[in-house]
């Protein structure tokens, strides 16, 4: 099965070809497939988001597309930056290290450092049929930046269980724990059982 991933972001490509690989599911970029779409992310929450950008490249293409939105949410700034994830602070222009810097500062003297990556993933048939699921990651904003590794907000983030930053785990940790690794394995749970019918 070949579907189409609804992003640009090299980081979730990856991430999507190595979870899903094994399956036998064929990942494509949308621009490899042809398509530069940039859809607005306009929904409140994760999930009316990877719909809004699953359902566009599926409507273009006329196949099959995946999309993962993804963030973090940090108890102490009040579930921020959530859904805003990439656009927080300086917004798309800003670097994931600017993004990570900013989010250190708003987190300057906080004591709770709790915060959980989500990632809800969405896949739209031509059809109308459609796939959902959802994944989180607990764990806590470090003091400062560890670790060059993976891609946003991972080198200020420890997952629960650990002392480093997903930045320092390397992806065979991160695949196996990860918000989105856990949304891509119930995915992937959801894409056989519809294979099957």
């Amino acid at each position: 099965m070949k579907l189409i991933l609804a992003s640009g972001n090299g980081g979730k490509l990856r991430e999507f070809r190595e979870i899903l690989g094994p399956l036998g599911v064929e990942i494509v970029s949308q621009r490899e497939a042809g398509y530069d779409l940039d859809v607005a992310e306009t929904g409140e929450s994760f999930e009316a988001n990877a719909f809004l950008k699953a359902s566009a490249i599926c409507a273009a293409s006329g196949l099959p597309a995946v999309a993962d939105d993804s963030g973090l949410c940090v108890a102490a700034l009040g579930g921020a930056p959530g859904v805003r994830s990439a656009r927080y602070g300086g917004g798309k222009a800003w670097t994931d290290r600017q993004k990570y810097e900013y989010l250190l500062e708003q987190m300057a003297g906080k004591t709770d450092r709790a915060a959980k990556f989500v990632s809800c993933i969405c896949c739209v048939f031509p059809n109308g049929d459609t796939l959902r699921a959802q994944g989180e990651c607990p764990g806590r904003i470090l003091r400062a930046a560890a670790g060059d590794g993976g891609f946003g907000y991972d080198p200020v983030f420890a997952p629960d269980g650990y002392d480093r930053s997903f930045g320092q785990l390397g992806p065979a940790v991160k695949n196996a724990i990860s918000h989105r690794a856990r949304a891509l394995a119930a995915f992937r749970k959801e894409l056989e059982s519809y294979v099957d019918r």
